[in-house]
């Protein structure tokens, strides 16, 4: 039982700093450089996160920096998500196979 509260209480502590700044502030009186700036942070933190992740994927770290390139390339020309996944999950293989 005091497993639950405390995953309970955890569940509070990361939900009321994501909810106060969406119930106190008002983004249409923003400017527009400031929410084009904004719209872009989530992409940062992803790459932020998923490069350190293609450098360790495999024992030779340029194979996977190559098929990053190439999951980068397919999400450039618009393929959906599961398609640039599997882009460089097939592309990291195949480059395994000629190296």
């Amino acid at each position: 039982m005091n497993l639950f509260w405390i995953i309970i209480g955890m569940g509070i502590v990361t939900y009321i700093p994501r909810m106060i700044p969406l119930v106190t502030m008002s983004t249409e009186n923003w400017p527009a450089w400031l929410k084009r700036m904004l719209q872009r942070v989530p992409y940062a933190i992803l790459g932020a996160l998923i490069f350190p992740g293609i450098l360790e994927a495999h024992e030779q770290p340029i194979l996977a920096v190559f098929a990053g390139i190439i999951a980068i390339a397919l999400a450039y020309i618009g393929v959906h998500m599961i398609g640039v996944v599997l882009g460089g999950i097939v592309s990291l293989y195949f480059l395994q196979m000629m190296f």
